[in-house]
C-alpha cells in the first residue's frame, strides 16, 4: 500500500471509540436515569414538560417523563426503551427500571476505571440478575389475595401520584371493583377495562360504569336521551342516499322525471329508517353518516341514533351490548340486535357524553375518571391505568412482595451472601450489581428526607434482625418499618421485569466500544 492510509467511512462521518465511546454512551444513560430519580417513592416530586408547541405535561410518571423528553443519544435511548418495555410488560415500576439501569452503568464505569473487562461484567451482571430473581422469588408473600390485599397494591402504586381532592385509597377500591368485573377463569382480561376522563367535577366524583362510555351523541336533537330496557343496533354502512361507483349522466327533461327521482330518493331514506324501526331497535350505532332525513324520521319514531362512530367504538358497543355488527340495514332484525339496561346522554361540563350501561354481554367496564382540569384529569388516568396494570400482574403474574425498597434490601442481601462464592473479577461484578440496587431503597429515603446513608444502614440492620425492612413515608418524614404491616404491597412481576429490564439495557451499553455516527 506504499503507506497511503486506508478510508473506509464517508469523510463526514464520526467515530468515537474505545474508553471514550464507553465513557460517552455510559454518562448519557446516567444523565436520563439521574432525570427521573426525584420521581421516585409515596414523596415523589413532578417533572414540567413543556413542547415546541406549548403544551404543557406535569406528570411524576417515568414512562411519561422520557417519552416527551427530546433525547437524541443512542444510549440515553436505550433507557428510555427500558422504561417503555417495563411500562408494556407489566404497566408500572419505569422509574425503578430507569434508576436502577443508570446505577448499574455508574458501577460499571467505576469497575472499567479498575480494567475489569466489559465482558466479565456482562458475565456477573447477568448471574446476579439471576440471583436476583431468587431473591423476589424468596419475597413473594403467602397471603391470599382478597380484595383488602389488592387495594393495598393499587395504592401502593398510586401513592405519591396526582390524585386530586381524593386519596389514593378511594380510587383503588375503584380499581379492584373494576378488575374483579374484568376477572375470568382463564384470568383478567385487561382489554375489557377502560379508563374515560372528563373534566368539570372534583376526583372524589370518580366513579365505575358497568359498561362502556363515549363521546358521541344524537345525531337529531329531537331523539331521546335516555331508554332503558334498550335494544341495540350496530350497523356499518352510510344511511344516505347510494351513489354510482361509475360516472354517469342523467338528462332530465321534464318535471315528471324529476319528482321521480326525488321519490326514488326519499324512498330510500324511508326505508333505511323503517328497517330500524321494524327490527325493534331503540338505539343504533353508525360507523358512517346519517342522513338528515333520515335522521329525523328516526327522532319521530322516538330512536336514538349516533353516527360516525370509530371501529374501536362500534366495537366496545359490540361487546358490551352482545349485538351483531352488520353491514348493512337489509340483515338487521330482532337476532341482530343487543341489549342495555340503559343508554344515556349526560352532560358533564360542556360536554355531553353516552353512557351504554347493563349489556346483555356484560364484558366491559369503565372508570369515569373525573378531574378540575385537563392537567388534573390526565395524570388521574396515569394512575388509574398503572394501578389497574399492576393488581392484573398481582393476580395473573406471581403475586406480592414487599414495597418501599424492603424486596430490594432483600435483594441486595441475597447477592452479597453469594458473591463469595463467585471465582475471579466476576465476583466484583456481581457485588457492583449488589451495590447498584442499594439505589432504589437509598433514593426512597432521600426523597423522604431521610439521610441516605443512615437510612440504609437502618435498613440493612433491621433486615438483619426481623427478616423485612422498608421506608416508611409518615408525616413529614420517614421511619424504618415492616411495610406489609403499613399496606405497603407491590407485584413481583414489576420486580421482576425491573430487574430484567435494567439488566439488560445496561449490559448492553457496556459492551459498546465504538460508535460510528454517518453524516
Amino acid at each position: 500500500m506504499g503507506g497511503q492510509p486506508l478510508f473506509i467511512l464517508d469523510e463526514d462521518a464520526q467515530r468515537t471509540h474505545g474508553k471514550d465511546a464507553q465513557s460517552s454512551n455510559i454518562s448519557a444513560g446516567k444523565a436520563v436515569s439521574e432525570s427521573v430519580r426525584t420521581t421516585l417513592g409515596p414523596r415523589g416530586m413532578d417533572k414540567m414538560l413543556v413542547s415546541d408547541s406549548g403544551d404543557v405535561v406535569i406528570t411524576n410518571d417515568g414512562a411519561t417523563i422520557l417519552s416527551e423528553m427530546d433525547i437524541e443519544h443512542p444510549a440515553a435511548q436505550m433507557i428510555v426503551e427500558v422504561a417503555e418495555t417495563q411500562e408494556d410488560e407489566v404497566g408500572d415500576g419505569t422509574t425503578t427500571a430507569s434508576v436502577l439501569a443508570g446505577e448499574l452503568l455508574a458501577k460499571a464505569e467505576d469497575l472499567l476505571d479498575d480494567d475489569v473487562h466489559p465482558t466479565t461484567i456482562v458475565e456477573g451482571y447477568h448471574e446476579a440478575s439471576q440471583l436476583a430473581q431468587e431473591a423476589i422469588d424468596e419475597e413473594v408473600l403467602d397471603v391470599d389475595l382478597d380484595d383488602d390485599t389488592l387495594v393495598e397494591v393499587a395504592e401502593s402504586s398510586m401513592t405519591g401520584k396526582g390524585t386530586g381532592d381524593v386519596d389514593a385509597h378511594r380510587l383503588a377500591e375503584v380499581v379492584v371493583e373494576a378488575v374483579r368485573h374484568a376477572k375470568t377463569d382463564n384470568g383478567v382480561v385487561r382489554d375489557s377495562i377502560e379508563v374515560h376522563t372528563q373534566t368539570g367535577a372534583a376526583t372524589s366524583a370518580t366513579e365505575l360504569v358497568e359498561g362502556v362510555i363515549i363521546d358521541d351523541t344524537p345525531v337529531h336533537d329531537n331523539m331521546p336521551t335516555s331508554v332503558e330496557d334498550a335494544s341495540v343496533a350496530v350497523i356499518d354502512a352510510e344511511l344516505d342516499v347510494r351513489e354510482s361507483n361509475v360516472d354517469a349522466e342523467y338528462n332530465v327533461t321534464n318535471v315528471d322525471q324529476l319528482n321521480a327521482a326525488l321519490d326514488a330518493e326519499e324512498e330510500e331514506l324511508r326505508g333505511y329508517a323503517q328497517a330500524v324501526v321494524d327490527s325493534g331497535a331503540d338505539v343504533v350505532f353508525v360507523t358512517d353518516d346519517v342522513a338528515d332525513r333520515v335522521a329525523s324520521q328516526l327522532a319521530k319514531a322516538g330512536v336514538l341514533a349516533v353516527e360516525s362512530v370509530s371501529s374501536s367504538t362500534a366495537k366496545d358497543v359490540v361487546e358490551t351490548t352482545g349485538a351483531k355488527r352488520l353491514g348493512s340495514v337489509d340483515a338487521l332484525d330482532e337476532g341482530a340486535l343487543g341489549h342495555a339496561d340503559s343508554i344515556s346522554v349526560q352532560k358533564h361540563g360542556d360536554e355531553e357524553v353516552t353512557f351504554i350501561q347493563g349489556g346483555a354481554a356484560a364484558e366491559s367496564v369503565t372508570v369515569f375518571a373525573r378531574g378540575s382540569t385537563d392537567h388534573v384529569v390526565d395524570e388521574i388516568e396515569r394512575a388509574l391505568n398503572d394501578a389497574l396494570d399492576v393488581v392484573v400482574a398481582a393476580l395473573d403474574a406471581g403475586g406480592v412482595v414487599p414495597g418501599a425498597g424492603a424486596t430490594e434490601i432483600a435483594i441486595a442481601d441475597h447477592i452479597r451472601s453469594t458473591a463469595a462464592s463467585i471465582e475471579g473479577r466476576k465476583q466484583l461484578a456481581v457485588e457492583a450489581f449488589a451495590d447498584a440496587v442499594d439505589v432504589l431503597p437509598r433514593t426512597l429515603a432521600e426523597n423522604t428526607g431521610l439521610d441516605a446513608i443512615d437510612a440504609l444502614v437502618d435498613l440493612r440492620s433491621e433486615h438483619e434482625s426481623e427478616g423485612i425492612a422498608g421506608v416508611i413515608s409518615e408525616g413529614q418524614t420517614g421511619v424504618i418499618g415492616d411495610p406489609v404491616e403499613y399496606g405497603i404491597l407491590d407485584p413481583a412481576a414489576v420486580k421482576r421485569e425491573a430487574i430484567d429490564s435494567a439488566t439488560e439495557a445496561s449490559t448492553m451499553i457496556v459492551r459498546i466500544d465504538d460508535v460510528i455516527s454517518s453524516s
